[in-house]
């Protein structure tokens, strides 16, 4: 029979690598069997060398068959991963993981020639990269991805914790409205299998400013996976996919040609919102070798 369990681990200050003074809990359910059962009430500390968590000490439950396993005095850390692969300092509402699988996933997408595909089927791949389903015939507010990638605006693919994605603006982000309820939606259009967390095309004004004053980054106090800038090359037929630094992910050029592409009009105003910021960079720079060829 498999068990639910609950494990709380105690992190403690990074200040000393064995400091006393708790900072932080976070709870992990976990599904064990009977016989492997240790509920630990362990200290940890913080490497300050690999930024690395490790287990110091722990106690198991006093129900609990502890025959084979024993106290837990674990030294081997080659099954933790670094704190940067599960939670991001600057940006807290990052579901850290989800994003790294997104760029996985982009970086499939930058070498398999589907960026120069027909524009709908283009789209179609970036929710698929993004962790999102493709829902444009659901209800606004009830999983609807139609405008995903399909505006000017709806360009930032964004990873959230579970517990940020009902966060509301607070009028902190100009031009978007106050309160702007996000999470039923992108639960629903979610794909699980990428992680933790969800997905979710927020909208992208305010990312010329630094730092960022957008919906991804004020808002959901999240990184952006992937966001797509539109080249202001001759007929802005061209798209790049950057990071949330604003560097270079992939490239397209959908092979449909420019009216089967959102209207010019978006594609202009797109890049019009990134100009003056890292995210523009790329984009100008693509536009300025095409202009040579």
């Amino acid at each position: 029979m498999q068990l639910n369990r609950i494990l709380r681990l105690a992190i403690l200050s990074a200040s000393s690598p064995f400091a006393t003074s708790f900072v932080s809990t976070v709870t992990i359910t976990y599904r064990t069997s009977p016989s492997y059962i240790i509920l630990l009430s362990s200290i940890l500390h913080t490497s300050p060398n690999n930024n690395k968590l490790f287990f110091v000490r722990g106690m198991s439950n006093s129900n609990t068959d502890t025959s084979e396993s024993g106290e837990c005095n674990a030294t081997d850390t080659s099954e933790i991963p670094p704190l940067s692969e599960m939670y991001d300092k600057e940006y807290p509402g990052t579901a850290v993981r989800r994003l790294r699988a997104v760029h996985e996933r982009v970086a499939i997408l930058a070498t398999d020639g589907t960026l120069d595909g027909p524009w709908e089927e283009v789209r179609r791949r970036l929710l698929w990269a993004g962790g999102l389903r493709d829902l444009p015939n659901a209800a606004p507010g009830q999983g609807y991805t139609g405008h995903s990638f399909n505006d000017w605006n709806h360009v930032d693919c964004t990873t959230m914790l579970g517990d940020v994605s009902d966060s509301l603006n607070d009028g902190s982000i100009k031009g978007i409205a106050k309160g702007n309820l996000l999470g039923p939606g992108i639960r629903i259009a979610s794909l699980p299998e990428l992680g933790e967390g969800g997905s979710w095309s927020t909208c992208a004004m305010g990312c010329n400013q630094d730092p960022p004053n957008d919906v991804a980054h004020v808002q959901f106090r999240s990184r952006v996976a992937f966001k797509l800038v539109w080249v202001p090359n001759e007929n802005y037929d061209t798209f790049v996919l950057v990071d949330d630094e604003g560097k270079l992910m992939a490239k397209g050029t959908p092979s449909d040609g420019s009216a089967a592409l959102p209207h010019r009009r978006e594609r202009e105003m797109n890049f019009q919102i990134m100009k003056g910021s890292k995210y523009a960079t790329v984009a100008e720079s693509v536009a300025m070798n095409s202009t040579r060829l």
